[in-house]
């Protein structure tokens, strides 16, 4: 990344995130102690090269009992320069009221998407009342949305792919996920875009969310997620999206009776 960005006359925005140690074998542990996040931002910025980080996050609120110590030391890490913005991961209402009590949050990156919209309930209403800007991540929910997953490719997964242990992976709910995304084939047909682009204009379409966070591997996947910035779906494509989910829903429950 500092390699990156080195040299650019007009520099793109930087986020990151702390809160999730690697020891030497490679295990992840969460730590929000206010020691090592101030740790964390400075080999971050010794290995960016920058001077200040545009948006710094707690990725996990783990452990819970430490989350107001972490903000009070991001809170530091802000007024010091280091950190333009500090925002929040995965933070349910409930922690981010608790942030809130010491400092202002500027973002919330929740997981989004037509197959996760748990956040709908309580997550984005407050975010948007708050005016905390959200970053939505998994729009594609790990590439199911895409188009391009089949029950050969999922069948071909790793053993230790968390997805091959996913519900929305198995039946009965692969088979309805898949059938959604021939529904998203043929509304992008319509726009000339992608099942993928509609799924991340669905995302974008509730007035909460700032931006979706999609994972890209090749340059042939940007082009086929990029278009999804601009699309905006009309009433009637929302409407025919919604009802797809509402049918198949009644009848799973039906299966699962």
């Amino acid at each position: 990344m500092a390699r990156a960005l080195e040299g650019r006359r007009e520099r793109p925005y930087i986020f990151t995130k702390c809160g999730m140690i690697w020891d030497r074998r490679g295990k992840v542990s969460n730590f929000l102690k206010a020691g090592s996040i101030r740790a964390e931002c400075e080999r971050s910025l010794r290995r960016l090269r920058v001077e200040t980080i545009d948006l710094y996050q707690i990725h996990w609120p783990r452990p819970d009992e430490d989350i107001e110590e972490a903000w009070i030391e991001l809170a530091k890490l802000q007024e010091q320069g280091k950190v333009r913005h500090i925002g929040v991961s995965n933070f349910d209402v409930g922690q981010m009221r608790r942030a809130l009590d010491i400092a202002p949050i500027a973002s919330l990156q929740p997981p989004y998407s037509l197959l996760a919209r748990q956040a709908e309930s309580e997550i984005l209403p407050f975010a948007r009342r708050g005016r905390i800007g959200v970053i939505a991540y998994s729009p594609l929910f790990s590439g199911l949305l895409s188009g391009n997953m089949t029950r050969e490719r999922v069948a071909r997964l790793p053993q230790d792919d968390w997805r091959r242990h996913n519900r929305n992976f198995q039946e009965p709910l692969l088979s309805h996920n898949l059938r959604l995304v021939e529904l998203l084939r043929e509304i992008g047909f319509r726009h000339g875009l992608t099942a993928a682009e509609v799924a991340i204009a669905w995302t974008l379409n509730n007035p909460a969310v700032t931006g979706s966070i999609v994972g890209v591997r090749r340059p042939q996947q940007l082009a086929d997620i990029i278009g999804g910035a601009e699309l905006r779906l009309d009433a009637d494509e929302l409407r025919e999206i919604v009802q797809a989910q509402e049918v198949e829903a009644g009848a799973l429950s039906l299966f699962s009776a």
